[in-house]
């Protein structure tokens, strides 16, 4: 059975059941900022081919130079080799719009034709972190 995530009040990035390809922390998140995860599944490997040459091609540095990026980070679930899931938050949904209008977009759509991956996606928007139960957040 495939990790299944569950987030309640603030957006929770505490992913014990994947292990990161990458060394970047999580940034301080504003209220109203929106995190995508999404979910990139193929076979024989072809998710981590995807988010490898993501890497080496420049194009994930490219992501995260964008105005109002705030995370594009890649994450392996330990019990799934074929799904790779990034975690990918913006400042708003305006900033993830301007991203989505990039000629980047065709290069990563190219690219999930190449490995031939199917998506599923997931949208969380931070709220007020006040509602939240902090009882059980180590800091």
């Amino acid at each position: 059975m495939k990790t299944k995530l569950f987030f309640t009040g603030i957006l929770a990035l505490s992913l014990l059941a994947c292990e990161s390809n990458e060394k970047q922390s999580a940034p301080e998140v504003k209220k109203g900022a929106l995190t995508m995860n999404l979910y990139y599944t193929g076979t024989n490997g072809n998710a981590r081919k995807f988010a490898e040459e993501m890497i080496a091609s420049g194009t994930v540095d490219s992501i995260r130079a964008e105005e109002g990026n705030l995370r594009y980070e890649y994450f392996y679930p330990k019990d799934d080799p074929e799904t790779v899931l990034l975690i990918d938050s913006w400042e708003n949904q305006e900033a993830l719009d301007r991203h989505h209008a990039t000629p980047m977009m065709k290069t990563i759509a190219a690219l999930r034709e190449k490995y031939d991956l199917h998506m599923k996606a997931e949208q969380y928007i931070r709220i007020d972190e006040s509602n939240v139960d902090k009882s059980f957040i180590r800091k």
